[in-house]
């Protein structure tokens, strides 16, 4: 009795021990369960912080790059501006035309005036603005001051036509596309003034053109000839018309004559 009664303990202590055992596993799956779910739901949240950071950063760089552009535009229009009355100086000086040495002091007068309007643009918004000629406009500086006579006058207007079409199309782009109001604002107002200094550049030019291949003088010539024969066919008219004139009135007194000479003769008779 004795032996199957310990034997039956040691069963029942066994059995003990394999459900203590199950308990334990269960509750050790269950445990790394709610870790599993706790850790992917980190993981998610973080890759959430970070696609939405990314998309920040994108974001702030286009915003940045159009900015970028609005300033390189200001940048190179005040470098330009300041080359252009410099420039302007120079061939108001030494321009061997009138028209070079007008159209220099021009420069002088309408850029001097659209830099004073972008620095004050650019002074609202701490945008500092080159206060210097860059090294490439420098070197056309000294390129222009080495020139004289004809020669000057060829060259200048060869750089301005090329410095004024590239302006236009700088000041078209920003007056259309600038993401910056107020210098989008200074594009559009000035783009005209622009437009109209490569009108006027571009006429030199043809002008010159013309007088180096001698058809404005042909011109000139044709002109004045053309008045001349004008005159000429007047006062041939017209000293045609006085003799006919003249001739007539001979006509008459000679028939007027006959005519009291006939009369008097028949009285007599």
């Amino acid at each position: 009795m004795k032996k199957i009664t310990l034997s039956a303990a040691l069963m029942l202590l066994a059995a003990c021990a394999l459900l203590a055992a199950a308990a334990t596993a269960g509750t050790g799956g269950i445990q790394n369960t709610n870790s599993g779910k706790t850790e992917g739901g980190t993981s998610a949240n973080a890759n959430a912080k970070a696609n939405a950071n990314a998309n920040a950063k994108a974001n702030a760089t286009r915003g940045s790059a159009k900015m970028s552009s609005d300033t390189k535009f200001a940048m190179e229009a005040a470098m330009g501006g300041m080359a252009e009355v410099e420039m302007g100086r120079v061939a108001a000086q030494k321009g061997a035309s009138d028209e070079v040495r007008q159209f220099g002091q021009r420069m002088v007068d309408d850029h001097s005036k659209a830099n004073q309007d972008l620095m004050q643009v650019a002074s609202a918004k701490g945008l500092s603005l080159p206060t210097a000629l860059d090294a490439k406009h420098q070197a056309d500086m000294q390129k222009l001051s080495a020139l004289s006579g004809d020669k000057f006058d060829k060259e200048y207007v060869g750089m301005m036509i090329k410095d004024h079409k590239e302006d236009v199309a700088a000041f078209q782009k920003e007056s259309a596309g600038g993401a910056d109001a107020d210098i989008k604002s200074f594009a559009a107002r000035t783009l005209p003034v622009v437009q109209d200094h490569l009108q006027m550049i571009q006429r030199i030019h043809d002008k010159m053109a013309l007088r180096k291949s001698g058809n404005l003088k042909t011109t000139t010539n044709a002109n004045a000839g053309a008045g001349m024969g004008a005159n000429m066919n007047s006062n041939m008219n017209s000293n045609a018309g006085g003799n006919m004139n003249s001739n007539r009135g001979k006509s008459n007194k000679n028939k007027n004559s006959n005519t009291g000479s006939n009369a008097n003769s028949n009285s007599n008779m």
